[in-house]
């Protein structure tokens, strides 16, 4: 048996040495051994120089994609800063709002579709995200989570249980020296606000995620939240709340001013329906005068048009406590009618009480009419009508 298995072994090793000669070992192993000694090559580089054309065009678009962002924020602060002067106001504090306002200010505008108003805004807010390079030219995946699929949504799930360990050892150790909780933190309060929708979610991470990792995602949020130390995190929680949107931009109810008469008086701006735009000012108290253009009441319109504009007089009780004037143009006797009602619906906030307020909400009266004539579709006699079809 062992000589079986010696003469096997010398058969293999003269095979070996008939395949790969003297020489050329020699040189291969010196050549190595040079190579590592003394300038070793670089295993980087070697990768770079195989790295395929998919790849090449995936970091060329990451990289401009990066590169646009950079010269779109760096425009917006240059327009800030020119704005800021505009408005003679300190560059550093100048804040969104401030630029919201001081676009208003400069660019009165009588387009009434917010999206056709001149806005500016951080290139974050109107510029989609989008994922970054995730792996660099060598194939190595940048992220210790990239081959879970969402990387980021179980990064996400990860700073989670961090919080709620780094709350639970400072709890501990309160509790520990003998402390109250109390002196420490406290638990968050979340009214008014909820939690970032499914949709809202995805795009914060620019991932896509399934309805149960959106519930996984909830229930832990809501297990870091209900910690009695949970104040301590109020600025990670807080980035994926929302605020509960309780009042609406119109539902404000304008303070009455004062006119040389001493009345209280209230102007609402903007009153549109279809292609009427006007505005209407409301006068308390009054005779009940109305006034539409410059002409009486009983000298506008027909009896539709009239009762329309009396409407909200009717339903709050104030025909004959109010004077209205109303200037309107543009569109029909109709949507001018439309247009001065719900302006002196909005002006008669500031002369009720909070139940008549609800009660003119629950009828409509508070609510913008945006309906718009529907367009004549090709191949139809109208926007719903057809032609006579004929078999024969």
């Amino acid at each position: 048996m062992i000589l079986l298995c010696r003469k096997m072994f010398c058969t293999l090793f003269r095979g070996l040495r008939s395949a790969f000669p003297r020489h050329s070992a020699v040189v291969n192993t010196s050549h190595f051994l040079c190579t590592s000694v003394g300038k070793s090559e670089d295993v980087t580089s070697v990768q770079k120089a195989k790295i395929s054309k998919a790849m090449k065009a995936y970091l060329e678009r990451a990289k401009e994609y990066e590169s646009c962002m950079e010269t779109a924020r760096m425009e917006y602060n240059l327009g800030k800063r020119h704005l800021a002067n505009m408005m003679g106001a300190d560059v550093e504090n100048f804040t969104q709002q401030d630029i919201d306002q001081a676009v208003q200010y400069l660019f009165p505008s009588g387009l009434y579709d917010p999206a056709a108003r001149p806005t500016m805004k951080p290139p974050e807010e109107f510029i989609p995200r989008k994922k970054g390079a995730e792996f660099d030219e060598t194939g190595r995946p940048f992220h210790t989570l990239f081959y879970t699929g969402r990387p980021n949504f179980f990064q996400l799930l990860f700073d989670i249980v961090e919080n709620i360990n780094k709350l639970n050892a400072l709890e501990d150790n309160t509790r520990m020296k003998g402390k109250s909780l109390d002196s420490v933190g406290k638990r968050i309060d979340t009214t008014g606000s909820e939690w970032l929708p499914k949709e809202l979610l995805e795009k914060k991470i620019v991932e896509i995620i399934s309805d149960i990792e959106y519930d996984n995602f909830i229930n832990a949020m809501n297990r870091l939240v209900s910690h009695p130390l949970s104040d301590r995190a109020k600025e990670f929680v807080y980035e994926y709340r929302k605020p509960l949107i309780s009042k609406l931009d119109n539902d404000t109810i304008p303070t009455p001013q004062q006119d040389v008469d001493g009345r209280q008086s209230v102007t609402i701006y903007e009153c549109l329906r279809k292609t009427a735009r006007g505005d209407v000012t409301v006068k308390f108290p009054g005779i009940g005068k109305i006034e539409v253009n410059g002409k009486d009441l009983r000298n506008v319109g027909d009896t539709q048009q009239r009762e329309q504009i009396l409407f909200p007089l009717l339903f709050t009780g104030m025909n004959g406590k109010v004077d209205v004037s109303a200037n309107v143009a543009g569109g029909g006797p109709s949507s001018q009618a439309g247009a001065v009602r719900w302006g002196i619906a909005m002006a008669l906030r500031s002369f009720v009480d909070t139940e008549q307020i609800a009660r003119m909400r629950l009828a409509g009266l508070l609510t913008r009419d945006y309906r718009r004539r529907e367009r004549k579709k090709p191949g139809q006699a109208g926007a719903r009508r057809k032609y006579t079809w004929k078999k024969r």
